[in-house]
């Protein structure tokens, strides 16, 4: 079972487009472009949060940090442990230091 993305705000964003959450990607409603978060179980209660991406067009709008808090999040909620081979969401997490989220890392 692979994570959702979690709740995020209902909020019209990125050229009227409002984010919905999916299986392993934020789509943009009525856009034909996707948000990515790629990950990988890694253990049986390890994710290893491998990459974001965000197309050309919506970058700088902050999307990457919706999806690094919605896996995070998820890690908590589920009370799994993350390994963090992508770049921005280690980037996130240094930003963001919450305990529920350090106590989950695995190096």
């Amino acid at each position: 079972a692979a994570p959702h993305s979690g709740p995020l705000p209902p909020q019209s964003l990125y050229t009227g487009c409002p984010l919905c959450p999916e299986h392993r990607s934020l789509r943009m409603a009525g856009c034909h472009d996707r948000a990515v978060l790629l990950y990988e179980y890694v253990g049986k209660r390890i994710v290893d949060l491998q990459h974001t991406e965000v197309p050309d067009a919506y970058r700088g709008r902050g999307i990457a940090k919706h999806l690094a808090k919605a896996a995070l999040d998820f890690v908590v909620e589920e009370d799994l442990k993350a390994h963090l081979t992508c770049w921005y969401i280690q980037k996130y997490v240094k930003e963001n230091p919450l305990p529920q989220y350090l106590e989950r890392l695995q190096p």
